[in-house]
């Protein structure tokens, strides 16, 4: 699987934490950095969030992991990309249901709210989820897709 990541200075750590750990993975054959690399860099995270989320729409990733102060602000961004479906999500039960009832390929934290091994813990669950297309769901989230293509 290949995983994009991005955070703006506020989510930098937790990312840089989380990208370890993902390059760690057995499961992970990449982890492409959209940025921010230095604590002073304070590029807003709207472009930083699209980029990850464009890299996943293109199919040069599979999900993007997106970390700023709460996770919404990169979660509104990465959704306003076509084809993406992204969520803010800080529990095993919401990562599970984002992914198996709603096919989200981009998942957003908030460095502000939650600690480093909590996220660990959530990016390692996350990763071993995925959309069945056979489920209950699976009309749901066409029907969104046909909403988006019209």
């Amino acid at each position: 699987m290949k995983i994009a990541v991005a955070a703006d200075d506020a989510g930098l750590e937790l990312k840089n934490i989380l990208s370890r750990m993902l390059s760690e993975d057995p499961r992970v054959t990449e982890v492409h950095d959209h940025g921010v690399h230095v604590p002073d860099d304070d590029r807003p995270y709207p472009p930083l969030g699209i980029a990850a989320a464009e890299a996943v729409a293109r199919g040069e990733a599979d999900r993007a992991l997106l970390v700023c102060g709460t996770g919404i602000g990169m979660c509104v961004s990465a959704n306003k990309v076509p084809g993406i479906r992204a969520t803010v999500a800080h529990d095993a039960y919401s990562v599970e249901r984002s992914v198996e009832s709603n096919d989200c390929q981009v998942l957003a934290m908030g460095a502000r709210v939650i600690g480093p091994e909590l996220a660990k813990r959530v990016v390692g669950e996350w990763l071993g989820h995925t959309f069945d297309p056979a489920s209950p769901s699976a009309a749901k989230v066409a029907r969104i897709s046909a909403y988006e293509q019209s």
